[in-house]
Order: structure tokens, then sequence, then C-alpha cells
């Protein structure tokens, strides 16, 4: 099957032909006719399987085909995303789909200047990607209207429910029509999912894309047992190794994030963090240049694992195992997206042995274990690698002794002693000859 044979309109197929992509991939070619049909959806893929296509270009259409009643634009679809990150990237994605037929898009997240979203809204926008928290701020200011909403997308559900946004998503509906067309999408299917649906969907139409495993069946992925202590000295090895342009590598908390960042640095390696304690402005930054080419190594915790679509991103390591087993599916999945082939390599220690069993049981599928046979195992030290010392021919062995000068004789230490102390001493040292005398002078004999 072809893009042509969708319906999609002749700008949007032009688009999608400047992008690069020949055919659709499983999950789109199911769900962007249930969309056009007009009923809500339930749809389950793996992570980088083109989720964000599959609704955003069927949307972008149905709007262009049906202009606003009212002069003032007001939001016609709605995309609620758990992270910033992946609100910048489907609001990248409906820019470029919806400026070819005239439509507007914005996006709004927290951690930026509220004002600077205000006054967009009130130029008007068709479609709004945002995060719930941000977009309640602005609900309960009164600067955005979703009265007029007629398209509801919920994308990565089961991460707006990791994050604890069920009760903002439900917050959110109060202010939305009550006759509108839901979409939601998510990797998994769990109870709080389908609780969520029952809510929100009115009879949806389920559509469930799955490939042999859980992960992308494109990713190779490799188990390396390595302590923690030689962690960083197999990493260094691995990248210097490796002609990769690109690699992802994940630590499970921000201090280890912006540690390793440092001694990539000072092993002179482009290495730059990023995780939910930096500014906005940098993390946009930071992806920005590693988007580019300009940055080769992104140290990043769990904040990357979704959003974050690189094309072509050969490699991603796992410096560290994650706590929850189904944030290993979706950091892998950040390379070989969209049938592309890609490499996942894990750095284990023994302390993480349970996390990657829990993995394997996910998987349903043991991990290929591999060594490090080429490893040098000589130290390394920060910077460089420490030179193994070498012994001049003929050298002996034993140490030689170098003759020290005699230290100089101290003099003894004094003793202060008060003047009372002095006088005793004194009368105990003098001799005990003297005559004894009476009152009036010795007597005579």
């Amino acid at each position: 099957m072809s893009f042509t044979n969708l319906g999609l309109r002749a700008e949007l197929l032009g688009q999608i032909a400047r992008q690069g992509f020949l055919r659709p991939t499983p999950i789109q070619s199911r769900a962007i006719p249930v969309v056009f049909a007009g009923g809500d959806l339930l749809a389950k893929a793996q992570t980088g399987t083109g989720k964000t296509a599959a609704f955003a270009l069927p949307l972008v259409q149905m709007l262009a085909e049906k202009p606003p009643a009212a002069k003032q634009r007001a939001p016609r679809a709605l995309v609620l995303v758990p992270t910033r990150e992946l609100a910048a990237q489907v609001s990248q994605q409906m820019q470029t789909y919806g400026r070819c037929l005239g439509l507007r898009s914005t996006m709004l997240y927290g951690g930026v200047n509220i004002q600077a979203q205000i006054e967009r809204l009130h130029r008007g926008v068709d479609i709004v990607v945002a995060t719930p928290g941000r977009l309640l701020d602005h609900a309960e200011r009164g600067t955005i209207s979703l009265n007029r909403v007629e398209i509801l997308v919920l994308d990565e559900a089961d991460r707006m429910l990791d994050l604890g946004f069920i009760d903002d998503i439900l917050k959110v509906a109060e202010y939305l029509p009550a006759t509108r067309q839901t979409l939601l999408f998510s990797a998994t299917y769990s109870a709080n999912i389908k609780k969520l649906a029952a809510e929100l969907l009115h009879q949806p139409q389920r559509v469930e894309v799955a490939g042999k495993t859980l992960a992308a069946d494109e990713v190779t992925q490799q188990v390396y047992a390595v302590e923690r202590s030689r962690k960083r000295d197999v990493l260094s090895h691995l990248l210097r190794k490796n002609d990769w342009p690109q690699v992802l590598v994940f630590t499970r908390t921000r201090y280890s994030a912006d540690k390793l960042t440092a001694e990539l640095q000072f092993d002179g390696l482009q290495a730059a963090a990023l995780h939910s304690n930096k500014s906005q402005s940098l993390r946009t930054r930071t992806l920005t240049e590693f988007k580019r080419g300009e940055l080769r190594v992104l140290v990043a915790t769990d904040v990357a694992a979704r959003g974050l679509d690189i094309q072509s991103l050969p490699c991603v390591i796992n410096y560290e195992l994650p706590q929850v087993a189904e944030d290993y599916v979706h950091r892998i999945g950040r390379t070989g997206r969209a049938g592309a082939s890609g490499l996942a390599i894990s750095l284990v220690g023994s302390t993480e042995l349970p996390r990657l069993t829990a993995i394997e049981k996910l998987l349903k599928s043991a991990l290929t274990r591999e060594t490090l046979e080429d490893m040098p195992q000589i130290p390394m030290k920060r910077g460089t690698i420490a030179k193994a010392r070498t012994r001049k021919p003929g050298a002996s062995k034993a140490k030689k002794t170098v003759e020290k000068a005699p230290k100089e004789p101290t003099k003894p230490k004094r003793t202060q002693k008060s003047q009372k102390r002095r006088t005793l001493a004194a009368k105990k040292a003098a001799p005990q000859t003297a005559v004894k005398t009476g009152r009036r002078g010795a007597r005579s004999t």
C-alpha cells in the first residue's frame, strides 16, 4: 500500500515525498482510514513506528476541508502529550503538514514565559499541542477557549499516566465539548489505559500493531557485563572504537547524567547532558544541536525516552538500566525508527541483574551477551589512557637506596617554670652544711 491509497490530498503527498517516506507504516495504514471515518480510535503500536503521522496527516486534512465558522480562530484540534520534548516534536509535524493547507498550530508547555504563548493564542490557532499542566494554566486564566475542539488526541497516553497526569487529563476533558472525536495512542494496554479509554472514548475502534517482540524488530540488542567502577572506561572505549556519528546514552538520575557528561568531556569526547533539571532553553538548544549532528554524544535521563525523534540514530547505550522494565523498550525505541536498523547496548553490573531479568521477562526473550575481549586492561586516567610502565633492558629490579644526610641534633625544649617553682628547686639543691645558731648567735665552748 502507498500513501496515495489512503485518500490524502496532493499537498500532503508532496510533503511526505519531500520527507523521504515511500510507503506508510502498519500503524499509519490502519489508523488513518479510521480517523477519516470520524469514529473514536484506541491504537496500540510499538514506539518508533510512525504514530505521530498516523493522526497528524488525517487531522490536518479534516480541519482544512472544514473551515471554521467564526472569523476568530479558536483551537479545533487538541493534542495532549506527556513531555516538552514530545510537544516540540509533534508541533513540528503539525506545522509541517498544516502549513501547506493554511492551518496554524502552536505548542504550550511549562518552563517558559507564558506571556508569549498568550500572544500566539490571541492571534488565533487551529491546532494546539500541549502538556496537561500548562494547558490547565491557560484554561483557568481564560487565555484559551476549548469549547470548539472537534478532535482530541492523547499521544503516549501510557506515559502520561505513569507521570501522574490522569487527574489533569480528566480536568481538561471538562473544558471540551461532549461531542468530539477522540484518538488515544499508547505503547501498552494497561488496566489504567483501559479505564481512561472507557471514560473518554465512545465505542472506539481498536487498532493494534505489534511485531514479533515488544521492542522494535530492527533493533539489535546486546548486553555487556560491566561492573560499576569500569562502566565509564568501557563506554569511552566503545565510543572511540566505533565510528558512530551520534550516540544517545541513558542514565537513571540527573546526577549521573551530569557526572558522566563531565567525564566524557574530560576524555575528549563531545558530550552534553539533557534532563528535567536543565532550563527549557538549554534543553531545546541541546536537542537542536544533537539533531543537526553538531553534538555526538547526548547523555539523558528518561525525559528523552519518548519524544526524541532522530533520523538514522545508529546506537543507544544504557549506561544504567531503568527502574521500570517498560522504560527500556522506550529507550531503545529511539533507534531503529521507521524501518531503519539500530543497535542498543546495555552495560549491566552485578547489582542490576534483577532489572535485566525483569526486562527479559517483559520481552519474553533473552538478550544477547557480548564480551569485551579487545578492551584494554590498563587503568584509564582522566583525559587519556594511562601508559603501561616499561623497564629498560638490564635495569635492576632492586630498589635504589638513597643515603640521607644525618639530622642535626635538636636542642631539648625548655620548660618554663614559675618563679616560685624555681626557688623551691634551688633550695632543694643547696648543701645542708651550715651550723645551727640560736637567736643570740652561736654558743662558745
